[in-house]
């Protein structure tokens, strides 16, 4: 049965043992949930109950006071979430990244420096375990040995795509994977909007990397409006296919995102007014003092005026690979500019 009917269920019944009596007389329940009600398979719910032994597994119910409150205030909140790793992050601040299973590698590398950033000022990143952008803001999180949570569409016993398995090991030691679904579910296309209604419905915002105008990623963001939960959307080329969905959900009203910090400023504020003490993060502008010696190097090889890649290579003496990457960073937390022609610029101190 649904989330909806199993809240019906709830309201109906004070003691589900009654229910297990004489389902007949329950309200909206088909024909093959009553016969089912009525023979339940008991040794099937052993061994699934004794798969949660492990102490990093957990069942939490509607009324679990671990069950996450801003998910518990959507209009279908899942009757039970299965969970594997740490539960009480559940309950944390956390941002949703999402976007194209194809991504490019310019959005793919978006997505894994802003969650980075975003791990490493305290914020949880939570995603689908889907190839491209989710993997790559997973990825993010934990290089920034941060917390990451991954809400799935199978049962807990299985890894989908299987080639994740290693990243669902990482998350798990780090966080968590959660799922609605009972364990030997398979994946189903069915599954993965019921799934985006959790990770939206977890986070205080989502911020969409790369989609396509017909993608689940914009069904997860327009789950998120629904939810009253802020959505933030990443420019792209005109030219770029997998930009134009996140240039409608700009024109629809979502949040455009030119830095990293743009979000912590924003996610901030929104904790504020959610609960009484203000969220804990660091300092949205990280003090030149405070970086290491390579990116010391690297700004002191940036001006105030359009500088070339290959000259900050030759000038740092750095890799064109690490000069790449550390710019995109300080791009990220708002210290530097990339113009036309892969030329930067250097914005503040």
């Amino acid at each position: 049965m649904g989330p909806v009917t199993f809240r019906r269920l709830l309201t109906q019944y004070d003691d589900f043992e009654r229910l297990f009596h004489d389902p007949s007389q329950a309200t909206g329940l088909s024909e093959r949930s009553v016969a089912a009600l009525r023979e339940p398979d008991w040794d099937q719910v052993e061994i699934e109950l004794s798969w949660y032994d492990d102490t990093h597994r957990h069942i939490v119910t509607l009324d679990d006071p671990r069950y996450p409150v801003l998910l518990k205030e959507t209009a279908d909140p899942p009757s039970m979430l299965f969970v594997h790793g740490d539960v009480a992050l559940l309950s944390q601040w956390q941002l949703a990244v999402v976007g194209s299973r194809n991504p490019s590698a310019p959005g793919r590398d978006n997505a894994y420096e802003f969650a980075r950033f975003m791990a490493r000022h305290g914020i949880i990143i939570t995603s689908g375990l889907a190839m491209g952008i989710d993997a790559a803001a997973h990825q993010g999180a934990l290089a920034a040995n941060g917390k990451t949570i991954a809400v799935v569409g199978t049962g807990l016993d299985r890894v989908y795509p299987a080639k994740h398995r290693e990243l669902a090991h990482d998350i798990v030691s780090s966080g968590a994977i959660v799922s609605e679904f009972m364990l030997g579910t398979l994946p189903k296309a069915d599954h993965f909007p019921r799934r985006n209604r959790i990770i939206s419905g977890l986070s205080l915002g989502t911020l969409v990397v790369e989609a396509a105008v017909q993608s689940g990623s914009l069904i997860t963001a327009r789950m998120a409006l629904e939810q009253g939960r802020d959505v933030f959307a990443i420019p792209g080329s005109i030219h770029n296919p997998l930009a134009r969905g996140c240039h409608r959900l700009i024109r629809e009203g979502a949040k455009l995102v030119e830095t990293a910090s743009d979000i912590v400023e924003e996610l901030g504020a929104i904790a504020e007014v959610k609960q009484e003490s203000p969220l804990q993060l660091s300092p949205t502008e990280v003090a030149s003092s405070e970086l290491d010696a390579d990116y010391q190097l690297l700004l002191s090889c940036l001006g105030y005026d359009p500088i070339e890649i290959d000259s900050l290579v030759i000038q740092s003496g750095l890799t064109a690979e690490t000069v790449s990457s550390m710019l995109l960073l300080l791009e990220l937390d708002g210290r530097v500019a990339s113009l036309s022609g892969g030329r930067y610029i250097r914005v503040s101190d």
